[in-house]
């Protein structure tokens, strides 16, 4: 997990979606109530399976010799709260950010969100960095959402998954379609997608698309 989490965070980096330290990519532990998350303030070309850290699910450092990142509590927060999450990813990437910064949610007018977040992308509770408020509003707005993606309000990108590549994917596609829908409006105002289509087109994502493992 150390190496899985160290090296997805190239593609942070390589989507643009950070700037200079800011962001952070975790992992839960199989079978543990421990997460590797990156260490705090730590350049992306430094990061290495070694400088990663460990915390249990309090937040607390296990094992390492650097800080966690400042966003640990809040990574603790989900994964205490959200048993089905194994990945958790923050970024301040510029378009969905924008987003939060007006505390607007990204309404579903692209087949690839409904393909990907089942709806729109919700905007959560404005709270300060530091202890696990942050994860308290992740928590509250995505459960009982499909979107595996939230825009904190006047703050950034939180996303999670089944493992951390799922969550990385997340925040990548965040990012693709809040660019897109400013976008369009500036054209006009964007079309809706009716919501029976959504779910089909959800579905058919989530179940059909891809590759398979044969039966």
């Amino acid at each position: 997990m150390r190496t899985q989490v160290a090296t997805l965070h190239a593609e942070l980096v390589r989507y643009n979606l950070v700037a200079w330290t800011a962001g952070n990519i975790s992992g839960r532990i199989p079978g543990e109530d421990l997460f590797v998350i990156k260490p705090s303030g730590v350049a992306y070309d430094e990061l290495t399976p070694e400088n990663m850290v460990v915390c249990d699910l309090d937040g607390n450092l296990v094992e390492g010799d650097h800080a966690p990142s400042s966003d640990t509590a809040a990574h603790a927060y989900v994964y205490r709260h959200m048993p089905e999450v194994g990945g958790v990813v923050h970024t301040h990437s510029t378009y969905a950010s924008a987003w939060a910064a007006r505390g607007e949610p990204i309404p579903c007018v692209l087949t690839a969100m409904a393909d990907e977040f089942g709806g729109e992308i919700p905007v959560g509770p404005f709270a300060l960095i530091g202890d696990d408020s942050i994860g308290q509003g992740i928590v509250a707005t995505l459960e009982g959402h499909r979107s595996p993606a939230v825009l904190m309000q006047n703050h950034g990108v939180f996303t999670i998954g089944k493992d951390p590549k799922a969550a990385v994917k997340a925040a990548v596609m965040c990012e693709d379609v809040a660019r897109t829908v400013h976008v369009a409006r500036q054209l006009g105002e964007p079309l809706p997608i009716k919501p029976e289509h959504i779910d089909h087109l959800y579905d058919r994502y989530q179940n059909v698309y891809g590759q398979r493992s044969p039966r």
